[in-house]
């Protein structure tokens, strides 16, 4: 920032009225601030923010005596020396702003007075003068709890760390033995005058709980709750790590302590009223909202806090509805929660060494077996790898195979209810075209055929995976269109691509039901794409999963470049989104029915329950599949 002679009236309070000058007697530079001096101005750096002060060759001399009032008489007499409304003063209230704004002024403690303000911190410690908005609470907090460090080996040495880590802090710490915790378990609880011993077989909702566990090769710490929430989160914890630790190898002598210190400066965080320190760091991979767990490896030895949605759910703000993800980002940042290697629920979608032209294809794993996805970019693609995984293991939890009833993912409400309607709707469509053949009766009258040819006038996208179908990869294909009836609702339209010549299969490469002709040949053409270039270079796939226009309301970005026409795709989710009400409410009205919230069954093996939880933690929607509709094809997502 630069600090020039501001004008009075903007810089300086009404004559008569207090300023930040008059009030500086309260505040003094926190500890831990370095301070370097520049031939224009001065740099300052505190505990995680920092600021440059710059202007005059006078403004070095101004933060000297700014300085020394700081440490001294709190600036009365500087406040006299720099009249109001002087360029003087209205300097010096421009650079306390900017030591208020950037969070490098504390308040002295109570009764501290002329050049004893240099002490201050000294009763709360210094590292709470550096960190806390009130140390002297925030010590007092820290004096009156009591922690028990809890373990059945209370002499080994994750406890032993954690209790010299609470030492260190200035928190009383007693260890003692907890012959029902798993052995490579520390239970830390605090508890203040007038609370319940932690060994008391209830505890209140005050209590403040973590627990640090030490595995082979790795370990962790969970996010500060109760005593229930701390160790049902360390169950989990401990159980994925279980599935993808590497057993063998001598353990690092520092992990430990690094766990250990980690679980003490948590717990003492929260009882002294201070931010966790996850979020010191600003890590734009944690989700806002959700609580987060230390998860550290042993080679390298490091530790990375990491956002946890674990399978129980005990505390309030633990159990509080989370809103469903709104947007294409939001989605694909809870994706790597998700799918994280040491404590997610699902594998990774990854591209590898899958074509990304003229479609993109990533590929995973779920139950063993392979899974690629296909879109017309690769994050679509993930997102939908990421949705179908889900379901496929979500519905062999319910039904023990693969195929009848399951769930239908989607990423919020609105993805999912998309996906669900229209694979109802393809099979409303096979109903009415084998009505209007006579060979049963659909719910409202036949399929009727809409002629589609690549011609000029059709819509860019339609026309562009038409031509990389037929051209750019050489399918010998045709695509039958037809409107179904809807029964006085908006329209709705089915496309199926057949590749000429293959009997054996009955040739079918890709289907949607869209809102409009166009889009259902384009997301149709695209499938297509996508089958083929699979079968060419992922031809073990067990399961593919082909694009659809529901992902367009998430995935239309708030605005488009002048440039993007509607061959864009941005351009073209646009348009899908704005016809997306609309389809639904006509595929609701054609298939008779609407999707609900689905929960897993009370004797479902955990591991489902764990993922239905973890996804709606995440924002994602699970709702039931149409009665007796297949919602697990093993090719396309379209195929009747």
């Amino acid at each position: 920032m630069t600090v020039d002679q501001a004008e009075p009236d903007m810089a300086t309070s009404q004559e008569g009225e207090p300023d930040a000058l008059d009030s500086l007697g309260r505040w003094t530079l926190r500890p831990g601030v370095s301070v370097t001096v520049l031939p224009h101005g001065v740099h300052l750096r505190g505990w995680i923010t920092s600021v440059t002060l710059e202007g005059g060759a006078g403004l070095p001399v101004l933060w000297g005596r700014l300085a020394e009032a700081l440490a001294g008489d709190g600036g009365a007499e500087l406040a006299q020396a720099a009249v109001a409304g002087s360029p003087l003063r209205a300097a010096l209230v421009t650079v306390i702003g900017q030591l208020h704004d950037h969070d490098l002024l504390v308040e002295r403690p109570a009764g501290e007075k002329g050049d004893a303000a240099g002490e201050n911190g000294d009763a709360a410690g210094p590292w709470l003068g550096a960190v806390a908005d009130r140390p002297e609470e925030a010590a007092a907090a820290l004096i009156r709890n009591r922690v028990q460090v809890l373990a059945a080996r209370p002499d080994g040495p994750l406890a032993r760390a954690a209790a010299r880590a609470l030492d260190r802090a200035g928190v009383r710490a007693a260890t003692a033995e907890a012959a029902d915790l798993p052995d490579g378990q520390v239970l830390l609880i605090a508890a203040g005058p007038g609370e319940p011993s932690p060994f008391a077989a209830e505890q209140v909702a005050e209590e403040r709980a973590a627990v640090v566990g030490l595995r082979p090769g790795a370990g962790f710490v969970t996010p500060v709750g109760s005593a229930r929430q701390a160790r049902a989160d360390a169950d989990g914890l401990a159980d994925r790590l279980r599935r993808r630790e590497a057993l063998g190898g001598a353990e690092h002598p520092g992990l430990p302590a690094l766990l250990a210190s980690s679980a003490a400066q948590r717990l003492v965080c929260t009882v002294a009223g201070l931010r966790d320190p996850s979020a010191e760091a600003d890590d734009a991979r944690l989700i806002p909202g959700l609580p987060t767990a230390l998860v550290a490896e042993r080679e390298p030895l490091r530790g990375e806090y990491r956002t946890w949605v674990g399978p129980v759910l005990v505390d309030a703000d633990r159990v509080r509805p989370r809103a469903d993800v709104r947007t294409l980002t939001e989605a694909l940042a809870r994706i790597p929660v998700l799918t994280d290697r040491l404590s997610g629920v699902l594998d990774e979608p990854d591209p590898g060494a899958l074509p990304q032209l003229p479609a993109a294809l990533v590929r995973s794993s779920v139950a063993g077996e392979i899974l690629v996805s296909g879109s017309a970019r690769a994050d679509l693609a993930r997102l939908e790898a990421v949705c179908r995984a889900a379901e496929i293991l979500l519905g062999k939890g319910e039904s023990g195979r693969e195929g009848e009833g399951g769930p239908v993912v989607g990423a919020g409400a609105v993805h999912a209810r998309g996906h669900a309607l229209r694979r109802a709707g393809a099979g409303a469509a096979v109903q009415q075209q084998g009505a209007r053949s006579g060979d049963t009766a659909g719910p409202f009258g036949g399929a009727a055929p809409v002629p589609w040819s690549p011609e000029p006038g059709r819509h860019p996208q339609a026309l562009h995976w038409w031509s990389v179908l037929v051209r750019r990869l050489g399918v010998d294909a045709d695509v039958a269109v037809s409107r179904l009836d809807a029964g006085g609702g908006g329209p709705v339209f089915h496309a199926q691509v057949r590749a000429l010549g293959r009997t054996a299969t009955g040739g079918m490469l890709g289907t949607a039901v869209e809102a409009s002709a166009d889009d259902a040949v384009a997301f149709a053409a695209l499938s297509a794409v996508v089958e083929v270039q699979a079968a060419a270079d992922a031809p073990h796939a067990r399961h593919l999963v082909t694009p659809s226009g529901a992902v367009a309301p998430l995935a239309r970005p708030e605005a488009t470049a002048p440039w993007e026409d509607a061959g864009w795709t941005t351009a073209w989710l646009v348009e899908s989104a704005a016809r997306e009400p609309e389809l639904q409410e006509a595929l609701a009205a054609l298939t008779g029915w609407s999707p609900q919230p689905w929960e897993p069954p009370a004797d479902v093996h955990t591991d489902v329950r764990a993922l239905w939880s973890a996804l709606r933690q995440c924002g994602f929607s699970v709702l039931s599949a149409r009665p007796g509709h297949r919602t697990h094809p093993t090719l396309t997502e379209g195929s009747p």
